[in-house]
């Protein structure tokens, strides 16, 4: 009996450390942080490409796609909502 309990609280144990691992990772996904931190190597990599390649105004060219990116972390939350009701 006492096996059994000693089993049950490790599993318990385990879980919570999972379910805090994916809170974690969750929590991540969607800071300001996270969304900063790409936007800021997404303009950077498109502005050296853009720059390699000899466009014109690379760097101010480079805001689109960044403010792209932005505007679809924005939105995905409230699609994924809609998509959510709808299943």
């Amino acid at each position: 009996m006492d096996e059994r309990i000693s089993k049950l609280e490790a599993e318990v144990k385990a879980i919570k450390s999972r379910n805090s691992s994916v809170e974690a990772d969750k929590s991540w996904e969607r800071s300001w942080v996270r969304r900063l931190a790409v936007a800021i190597f997404t303009y950077l990599s498109i502005g050296i490409y853009m720059s390699a390649i000899q466009i014109s105004h690379p760097w101010l060219n480079a805001i689109v796609p960044t403010v792209g990116f932005l505007l679809s972390t924005l939105t995905l939350p409230f699609i994924r909502k809609i998509w959510e009701k709808k299943r």
